[in-house]
């Protein structure tokens, strides 16, 4: 294995966009070639490139019409921003509790908040796992619901034999800096709706008239004429940069090889806890399921050794800094104290009373016991050294 990230046309692909002065005449080459060649990885006809992976979230769910009264069914373990993005929409986000084994989003829990309100769903595929999406997505469309994926952690993984990714009405995924592929920051949205795509485009634009599906820029010709009217509809500026897009192509050139590195150093991971489940028990890949191990995640048994003293004892026998998971959302501070900049105001009382301990007790259950160890190794050889220590360590434990 090559050990950089980096390592694909990335500096020549930057260079040719430097080179061309930002010439407005160059068009978006990169952006469309970068869609297009990540439709062609998806097997999809649609993806609009992003300035991040909330923005496409925001974008897709006023694509869907949910708005001032709407409910959205989404995880609670999970970063912050996929909230952020029901709230942005002026909706209420509905907090679904998890699977206590594959630290997903249930469709028991699904099913136990919905409401006549309940107007979409949004999964996460957290640490690199699809959630259960066959059963999901089959609920969303007998119920008439919308079903967005937000795959921001999850490139490359199956579900039932098919790429996670292709269940829901549109899903997203992540460029930030510590995901599977980067652009530095970044979004795409994938979607085989041709009427939602439009839609999509059109909010990630600007509204304007001349983008469309598959064309992310307006013509020169268009605008220079004093009689052009521009903007058919409310939009936000959520465009990639073309310098980002030049990356993001690059890295997509090379998705398979960097996808491949998480998973190796992800099933390394895997083999060292076996025999120590009772130590740390690893997020369980159902059978029929693939696991990209954005990170590779597991629950600890505290009763046996506090989170704090485990990840001493790991770093101190040479292993690298872990994670926890993320506090559960609706027990951030900004619900406790519901300062959302005004979005608060379209949440009924109903809602805004449930935001507080004992809402979802399996995932509140699992989130102080979560350890997140790192994947991103770009060499085989300090993956297999750290998945070693990991061992190494429960083996004292059991002694």
């Amino acid at each position: 294995m090559n050990n950089n990230r980096v390592n694909g046309n990335e500096l020549e692909y930057v260079k040719q966009v430097l080179d061309s002065g930002f010439r407005s005449s160059k068009g978006s080459y990169f952006t469309r070639k970068f869609e297009e060649l990540f439709s062609e990885k998806f097997g999809v006809p649609y993806s609009i490139a992003f300035v991040n992976g909330t923005a496409t979230l925001h974008a897709a769910l006023e694509a869907f019409g949910v708005g001032p009264g709407d409910e959205v069914i989404v995880p609670p373990l999970t970063m912050s921003a996929t909230t952020f993005a029901v709230l942005q929409a002026n909706a209420t986000p509905v907090f679904a509790d998890v699977d206590a084994e594959t630290f997903q989003i249930s469709l028991d829990g699904i099913k136990a908040v919905m409401s006549p309100k309940t107007k979409a769903i949004m999964t996460v595929a957290l640490y690199g796992l699809g959630p259960d999406l066959s059963s999901i997505s089959k609920f969303a469309k007998d119920n008439g619901l919308w079903l967005l994926e937000d795959n921001a952690e999850c490139y490359l993984a199956h579900h039932q034999g098919n790429l996670v990714g292709t269940f829901g009405d549109a899903a997203s995924y992540s460029l930030q800096s510590s995901k599977h592929l980067t652009s530095g920051e970044g979004g795409v949205l994938i979607t085989s709706n041709l009427e939602l795509a439009e839609k999509v485009r059109k909010v990630q634009s600007l509204g304007y008239a001349g983008v469309s599906a598959s064309k992310s820029k307006i013509t020169k010709s268009d605008i220079q004429n004093p009689n052009y009217s521009r903007h058919v509809s409310m939009g936000w500026n959520y465009r990639m940069p073309e310098l980002c897009s030049a990356v993001a192509l690059a890295q997509t050139e090379e998705m398979d090889r960097l996808v491949d590195y998480r998973k190796s150093a992800g099933k390394l991971f895997e083999e060292a806890v076996v025999g120590y489940e009772h130590i740390l028990k690893p997020q369980k890949t159902p059978h029929g399921s693939t696991n990209s191990y954005w990170t590779f995640a597991a629950a600890l048994n505290t009763d046996f050794i506090s989170w704090d003293d485990f990840r001493r004892d790991f770093v101190e026998s040479g292993g690298h800094p872990f994670y926890s998971a993320w506090k559960l959302t609706y027990l951030e501070p900004m619900f406790e104290n519901l300062d959302l900049l005004g979005r608060e105001n379209f949440i009924s009382q109903e809602n805004k009373a449930r935001y507080k301990k004992g809402l979802c007790p399996v995932a509140e259950n699992l989130q102080p016991r979560l350890v997140q160890f790192k994947t991103n190794y770009w060499d085989e050889s300090t993956a297999k050294e750290q998945a070693e220590i990991l061992r190494g360590v429960l083996e004292r434990l059991s002694q």
